[in-house]
């Protein structure tokens, strides 16, 4: 953008010339005249096959990039919001999803280091947005900024969605309380009161799967934020056996999709303690195994070295 979206924390441009340059088959959604384009849905799953169809589209309408994974709890966190607010502008922006372990071409020509990570693209070219789950005030600023940019840029169209309706959604139960409270929480930031939120539900209902995963979830939120990068690997690196300096940056490492970089530094303390310390890091390796998933193979492969470990 010309000037800094609010909560735009990339550094510097995106090159995707290797991407744009490549043949690419035709995707539902490419604009192939002037009338505007039929989309089959207005969020849609993109792949390293399928990229060229977006890039051409973003030349009729802003298209926001959503690049996330399954294991990335903060995208968990961003994705409903970003759908939520496409919706609601009703064909003048699409969301293009983009699973980065699925499509790892997509994920380096976007240089996603970081996840989720969100990139608009305007007319061919990328314009970076933000990276980290941020509240939905701030992510509807951001969309009125890019909207703002696209008019200057003369992408000023829309999209249709496609003749054929839509599979109707199931109609989902509503939420707990204490959920719609944890939500409403963590969009406004206040990780603690949604950590309360989850504890509580948990008191009241210990087999509320969704509540663990949220909790798992926001309390590695709550730990990383604020924290600096840098300084965090500076003191880890200066106490190499001082226990929260190396869970920060583990933390950091996990929220941030480094999930390898996480278990390798928590499992190699676990080796360097003795064994009467090694218990708080057994813990949290466990907690971060979950928010991974446990058929994960990088956690598969992390619960193998930490059993050898033990025996």
């Amino acid at each position: 953008m010309s000037t800094p979206a609010p909560g735009a924390v990339m550094r510097g441009a995106v090159d995707l010339s290797a991407l744009r340059n490549r043949p690419q088959p035709h995707a539902p959604g490419a604009p192939t005249d002037t009338a505007a384009p039929s989309v089959p849905s207005l969020v849609m799953d993109i792949t390293d096959e399928t990229f060229g169809a977006i890039l051409e589209l973003s030349r009729t309408v802003p298209v926001v990039v959503d690049l996330w994974a399954e294991w990335c709890g903060p995208c968990k966190q961003l994705s409903p919001i970003l759908e939520k607010v496409v919706r609601e502008l009703d064909g003048r922006v699409v969301l293009a999803k983009v699973d980065v372990d699925a499509n790892p071409q997509l994920a380096q020509g976007f240089r996603a280091q970081s996840i989720p990570l969100v990139v608009a693209l305007l007319g061919g070219q990328p314009v970076p947005m933000f990276t980290g789950a941020v509240p939905e005030q701030q992510v509807r600023d951001v969309f009125t900024q890019l909207l703002q940019v696209a008019a200057q840029n003369g992408v000023t169209g829309s999209v249709v969605v496609g003749d054929q309706p839509e599979a109707a959604e199931p109609v989902e139960a509503p939420l707990p309380p204490l959920h719609v409270e944890a939500f409403e929480a963590i969009e406004a930031g206040d990780y603690p009161r949604a950590i309360a939120a989850y504890e509580q539900a948990l008191v009241e209902n210990p087999r509320d799967d969704d509540a663990r995963a949220g909790l798992g979830q926001v309390r590695l939120l709550d730990r990383v934020q604020g924290a600096d990068l840098q300084e965090a690997r500076a003191a880890a690196a200066a106490a190499p056996l001082d226990l929260e300096a190396q869970f920060l940056v583990a933390d950091l490492d996990l929220a941030g999709g480094h999930v390898e970089d996480a278990f390798d530094r928590l499992l190699e303390l676990f080796a360097a303690l003795p064994s009467e310390e090694r218990a708080p890091v057994r813990e949290r390796l466990l907690e971060l195994f979950g928010l991974v998933g446990d058929t994960d193979p990088r956690v598969l492969r992390a619960r193998g070295r930490l059993s050898s470990l033990l025996f």
